[in-house]
């Protein structure tokens, strides 16, 4: 069953949250009833919702979501389109090639998630000495939804401001840069309070945040510091929950049918209800549905013949690249393989066809030999009302147990434990229809399987490049495509340098 989306905020809550192109603007706190707006408990309420549509926004406007800028970068995926010109921001980031502080792509998700963080921080600065009986799980959830945009961010950007209150005027805008350290402390702190005052997965709307969803992030957290023992109890937590588990097969976890469901840690939720076509279609605008898996469909006019499968045609962007073809086939990873991609031959088998020479000067960009099936354009995701293409409700799947459960074997890994990090790196191979790893594999060889389970695994989920930074494998890896070191970190875009006072360019990361 459809789930019922956030909507965005009454009359008085526009005021709050600006709209403005302008991405360092913050709610601003000198609007009418502001001072008694958080005294009451439905305004509360309503606040803390906001923050998770500015979340939605921010992984699903237009060409420029969170979800493709964290993609593009690794090698599980081709950036595609029509041609090398077509969304050059979003090439740029795929080829590693004229990266530049003013990318529109990435300036966007920087400045989405300033708002959310912004927003997160009206909530926690204007309810924690109240004695409204939401209190606890407002703080909790906006100190989770804080957590992620800066742990998003520090991922991406390395060193960030880190704003915890909301600047009462343009003077106190200037903040200087964090250091990872400060900001990790703080996201750490963050978590700490959102466990403690989160509900269990289940106990309200699905696509809140939850204790669990917060202890996996804090594991997570802590793996990317190299505190692995540390993390290891947040991961036992989760991993013993019996609310939580693995979907039967690797199909059922992008099912509409299985949408905020057992795996699903943190999912941002989408509908088709709103019956969007060309005519009310808001470009740039919250519009409630998924306009990326039409955008990242199988190329139409008549390059990619789709008959036999489920599939509609989209526009081309997001291909699987060919190294991710070939690590499925070494696998024999079959089962998988088939939820994740699908090649040339086995699209001409189920009655399709590719017809290169309608493409631009008779080549397919960046095709490298299959279309992706994970987060397709599946007919059965649109609706019938307005234009189809438009109107996808296909959910991203931010963070679900199959992660856990290979960052778990990374931590007991690395923490000397084999034997406990191949019992959890079995659950994910066992659901794939693959057997369980030599008995024998240990230390070295033992992580990069699963170094190797996670590229399967997580494929087209954003998560690839950053752990190759991370385990400093990037170089190795992606030798021959044109990734230098200084491509570890976005560049701050130019605007927060130009508008933040405390910040020149001597601040910008390397190499920009």
């Amino acid at each position: 069953m459809k789930k019922t989306i956030l909507t965005i905020i009454g009359v008085l809550f526009l005021g709050i949250i600006s709209c403005s192109e302008e991405f360092t603007e913050n709610p601003r706190i000198n609007v009418d009833d502001l001072d008694t707006f958080f005294l009451e408990e439905e305004n509360v309420e309503s606040a803390v919702i906001g923050i998770y549509d500015l979340m939605q926004f921010n992984y699903a406007v237009d060409w420029s979501s969170v979800f493709l800028v964290k993609l593009l970068p690794g090698d599980d995926a081709n950036a595609a389109g029509g041609n090398a010109d077509d969304q050059s921001q979003l090439q740029a980031i795929d080829d590693y090639v004229d990266v530049s502080s003013s990318n529109a792509s990435i300036t966007s998700i920087w400045d989405l998630f300033y708002r959310t963080i912004s927003l997160s921080n009206l909530v926690i600065n204007n309810i924690a000495d109240s004695d409204l009986s939401n209190k606890d799980r407002a703080l909790a959830e906006a100190k989770f939804m804080r957590a992620w945009c800066y742990f998003e961010l520090t991922t991406m950007f390395g060193e960030v401001p880190l704003r915890l209150t909301v600047p009462e005027k343009a003077e106190d805008f200037g903040i200087v840069k964090s250091s990872r350290a400060d900001i990790y402390t703080q996201i750490e702190l963050d978590l700490i309070a959102a466990i403690a005052d989160l509900p269990g997965k289940g106990a309200s709307d699905s696509f809140r945040a939850t204790k669990e969803t917060a202890e996996a992030l804090m594991g997570k957290v802590l793996v990317f510091q190299e505190k692995y023992s540390e993390s290891i109890p947040y991961f036992e937590s989760v991993i013993n929950n019996p609310a939580i588990d693995l979907e039967a097969n690797p199909t059922d976890v992008w099912s509409i049918n299985h949408e905020f469901g057992k795996e699903s840690l943190f999912e941002i939720g989408y509908i088709s209800t709103t019956a969007r076509d060309w005519g009310n279609f808001a470009w740039g605008g919250r519009n409630e549905s998924n306009l990326h898996i039409q955008l990242m469909g199988p190329r139409g006019d008549g390059i990619f013949d789709l008959t036999g499968t489920d599939l509609i045609n989209g526009w081309g962007f997001n291909l699987p690249s060919e190294k991710l073809i070939n690590a499925f086939e070494d696998a024999g990873d079959t089962d998988r393989k088939a939820a994740t991609i699908m090649t040339e031959a086995e699209l001409i088998d189920a009655g399709g066809n590719v017809n290169a020479s309608l493409a631009t000067g008779g080549v397919i960009w960046d095709y490298e030999g299959a279309i992706r099936i994970k987060y397709a354009t599946k007919s059965e995701d649109t609706s019938e009302d307005g234009i189809k293409e438009l109107n996808y409700s296909t959910n991203f799947r931010l963070f679900r147990y199959a992660e856990v459960l290979l960052l778990a074997a990374e931590a007991y890994n690395k923490d000397g434990q084999d034997s406990k990090a191949r019992t959890e790196l079995d659950k994910v191979r066992n659901r794939a229809g693959l057997s369980n790893i030599n008995s024998n594999t240990s230390g070295t060889d033992l992580f990069d399987a699963i170094v190797n389970e996670k590229f399967l695994e997580l494929a087209h989920e954003g998560q690839r490049f950053w752990d190759l930074v991370r385990w400093g494998k990037a170089a190795t890896e992606l030798s021959g495509t044109g990734y230098t070191s200084k491509n570890d970190l976005f560049p701050i875009p130019i605007t927060e340098i130009d508008k933040n006072s405390e910040l020149t360019i001597a601040d910008q990361n390397l190499g920009y």
